[in-house]
């Protein structure tokens, strides 16, 4: 099979980009930035903590494997059998990288100078794994000390408490490290089978932006890359009720302030319908979180908030939610104003002076973006995961209206399917 070249080009802003189906069955993405000082490389696979579940086309029954072993895969790669990478990117001056989230793992590195050199270290030990039963079974602790901490930290427990209330079977529920209990079943046999699966080059991407050539950039893929047979990987995941499982939960911690995550359970998409969805879901989030709204000054003034009221959307593989946070004494009183904000939409409708100026600043932000070279990497590579073209957040925000806003907070943001999570102070706990 012969790679396939092609142009991808914003039709608001004329900004472009070039992805190739490489001959190996990897999807590249190279995008040319001239003039700038920085090379940015990301090398994913459609892999993360909630792929607990899936099966290749020649396997008659799903393979289930223990709870965070996505992330612990990606700790033990950058381990091979002559040297750890990290003293191989010092070499070349590239700063190297990695993260699992709940739906993707990504290897990445920055640097000014010498980038052949890094994409080549990059390349080369992500095809390589070596995983041995003492590797693991030391890293075991190593891993095993980053989720006690991350238990004790107050901004992880409030999403992780919100997630157990509103998810009944859905993986996103569970620590992206998994549980101490979890990774003590992983083997470097189950390691082994869950590279050989999800680091399918079929199953990856390689991101690349920068002071580079699309040339230059395949030509080192064309040195390195080691073709990959599509096997056909499918990801299942349990069946989710639209219903919560409770609409409040409650944790003392010793902590100096009082904080609260408020979120909203929506129904799950993909593609181009959750790229519409999320621009609806931003805005609705970005004008009820606005600092120059009657309702959020109100909330001010009555030192009910304060400017760490804030919102986001986080969705992904058969999860979506709209998040709204804030360190507060009064999480209750937030609550009741977002609620009344939302139902004042319907039969008020949403302000559009105000809808066209947040419209405005998310445009202005996008396009800001194409100007940053981490930013650029990182959207190649996430809308190609998401299956959307990288300027199609752009064009999608062009067409964006305030019906569409209200349209989702009318359908999604639902009171029943709500679920307030507050991490309160030791020994103030109601």
């Amino acid at each position: 099979m012969m790679s396939e070249i092609s142009n991808i080009t914003s039709r608001q802003t004329g900004d472009s980009c070039v992805h190739v189906k490489h001959s190996s069955g990897l999807d590249i993405y190279i995008c040319e930035m001239p003039g700038f000082s920085s090379t940015v490389a990301l090398f994913g696979t459609k892999y993360g903590s909630v792929n607990t579940m899936f099966r290749q086309r020649d396997d008659e029954e799903m393979t289930v494997v223990p709870e965070g072993i996505a992330h612990f895969l990606e700790h033990k790669l950058f381990e091979n059998e002559d040297c750890k990478v990290f003293e191989l990117y010092a070499k070349t001056g590239a700063s190297g990288n990695a993260f699992t989230s709940f739906d993707k793992t990504v290897y990445l590195f920055k640097c000014s100078k010498n980038w052949q050199d890094s994409l080549r270290i990059l390349l080369d030990f992500v095809q390589k794994p070596y995983f041995t039963q003492e590797l693991v079974d030391k890293e075991m602790g190593i891993i095993g000390q980053e989720i006690r901490m991350t238990n004790d930290d107050p901004s992880w427990r409030v999403l992780f408490n919100m997630l157990s209330c509103m998810y009944r079977s859905h993986p996103v529920k569970i620590d992206i490290a998994g549980t101490e209990e979890s990774i003590s079943k992983i083997t470097a046999e189950l390691l082994y089978k869950c590279y050989d699966t999800f680091y399918n080059l079929n199953n990856m991407v390689l991101s690349v932006a920068g002071n580079i050539t699309a040339e230059q950039v395949l030509k080192i893929c064309d040195e390195l890359l080691i073709p990959c047979q599509d096997k056909g990987l499918e990801t299942v995941f349990p069946e989710e009720p639209d219903e919560i499982i409770q609409p409040e939960i409650r944790e003392a911690q010793p902590i100096g302030a009082q904080l609260f995550y408020y979120g909203f359970k929506c129904r799950d998409c993909s593609g181009e319908e959750r790229l519409r969805k999320t621009l609806a879901a931003s805005t609705a989030a970005s004008l009820i979180t606005d600092d120059a709204s009657e309702m959020y000054q109100d909330l001010l003034k009555k030192h009910i908030i304060n400017t760490t009221f804030d919102a986001e959307v986080f969705c992904g593989d058969g999860f979506f939610t709209v998040i709204f946070m804030c360190e507060s004494d009064y999480p209750e009183e937030v609550r009741s104003a977002v609620l009344a904000e939302i139902e004042r939409w319907k039969t008020e409708g949403i302000d559009e002076k105000a809808f066209q100026r947040i419209k405005k600043s998310t445009y202005g932000s996008l396009i800001r973006e194409l100007n940053n070279v981490d930013a650029v990497a990182n959207l190649m590579l996430s809308s190609h995961m998401d299956g959307v073209s990288p300027y199609d957040a752009i064009d999608m925000l062009s067409e964006l209206t305030s019906q569409d806003v209200l349209r989702f907070a009318e359908e999604e943001l639902r009171e029943d399917r709500a679920v307030l999570s507050i991490i309160e102070k030791e020994g103030e706990k109601q």
